[in-house]
């Protein structure tokens, strides 16, 4: 059974930006500064060292019962039972995924308009990933979502939103008011010389204004 998720803070990995040794010590000073929500994302490796990789990063996240999500590979996320996966646009339809995957997985799909999120949802999908927002160094590729664009897909859709895309602490006040459920994070916690406490800075801004 699928138990609610805190979207909050979802950090989304990437080793080449780390600055720590290694991406398990990582992803456990994130979540020591508040983080909620895990994405494993291995752009460049072998299956064999996704899985091995996967399988540590797993017993960090279950220690502090945090959700792992795997990104892309639905094969990795049922070796390892994460708690589910995150597809693209050009990756698995939704829909497939969960007949694969069961009823107790969360599926996660990234958008980055109203007919994309509409679909998703209707697909199944738990959560979408909206953006990007901003253009960022880890998604070249990526075309910015506007801001227009978010409040009509907010609008028009009940399941929760996390907005990914060149978040930074001062980018998270753009999003008041917008009804989203969470920030997708890389480089502004991962690449942080202090990732616990940037990681608790996003959060507490992040908290202070959703709240008020």
């Amino acid at each position: 059974m699928k138990t609610k998720i805190d979207y909050s803070i979802y950090l989304v990995t990437d080793r080449d930006l780390m600055s720590t040794e290694t991406l398990e010590e990582a992803i456990e000073q994130a979540i020591l500064g508040g983080c909620t929500l895990v994405q494993l994302r291995e752009k460049d490796c072998s299956s064999l060292d996704f899985y091995i990789t996967a399988v540590r990063v797993k017993e960090i996240t279950d220690k502090y019962n945090v959700p792992l999500i795997i990104n892309d590979r639905l094969d990795i996320a049922l070796a390892v039972d994460a708690a589910g996966v995150h597809v693209g646009q050009s990756d698995m339809p939704a829909t497939i995924v969960r007949k694969i995957i069961g009823e107790d997985k969360i599926i996660g799909v990234s958008t980055g308009s109203l007919e994309q999120a509409l679909k998703a949802q209707e697909d199944g999908a738990d959560y979408i990933g909206v953006g990007a927002m901003y253009a960022t160094g880890t998604k070249k590729d990526a075309n910015p979502t506007s801001m227009e664009e978010l409040k009509k897909i907010r609008e028009n859709i009940s399941i929760p939103i996390v907005v990914i895309g060149g978040i930074n602490k001062d980018r998270v006040r753009d999003f008041e008011n917008m009804g989203i459920d969470g920030l997708a994070i890389v480089s502004a916690i991962i690449a942080q010389r202090d990732i616990t406490e940037a990681t608790k800075e996003l959060k507490n801004i992040f908290i202070s204004y959703r709240e008020a």
